[in-house]
């Protein structure tokens, strides 16, 4: 069967615990058409480029599927008719990616690099702290 990376975007005013059970109801619906979901992640409520239908952010869910054509092309049709879906993309690949995607693996990195820099100021340690009237020393 071929391989596929889908990512749909839901509106804003849903919760998270609404977005997972639409991509549940996603999945199963692969799943009954003999295909199946490898790889989900929920990438979280992130800013959108422009406006879409009155929403400046947009709740993202990606998955790696591996799936006949019928089912893709029913996951898609489910998807054009639900009110909560304000975009979505699938594209065909040669191989699905084992591991986070690129966006988990930024967002990873980016936290790491929060964690180093809590706790220091903008100021180097070596530096004397200024006077309390403002004056030189």
């Amino acid at each position: 069967m071929p391989f596929y990376e889908n990512v749909f975007i839901a509106r804003q005013d849903v919760s998270s615990a609404q977005v997972e059970a639409l991509a549940d109801t996603f999945a199963a619906l692969v799943a009954e058409q003999g295909g199946q979901v490898t790889k989900r992640e929920y990438w979280g409520l992130r800013n959108l480029s422009y406006r879409i239908k009155k929403n400046r952010k947009g709740h993202y869910m990606f998955f790696n599927l591996d799936a006949p054509p019928v089912a893709v092309n029913e996951l898609e049709r489910n998807m054009r008719i639900n009110e909560d879906v304000i975009r979505y993309l699938t594209v065909r690949v040669d191989a699905l990616e084992e591991g986070p995607s690129a966006v988990m693996q930024a967002r990873s990195r980016g936290e790491e690099r929060e964690r180093g820099r809590r706790g220091y100021g903008d100021r180097d340690r070596d530096e004397a702290p200024r006077s309390a009237e403002g004056g030189e020393e």
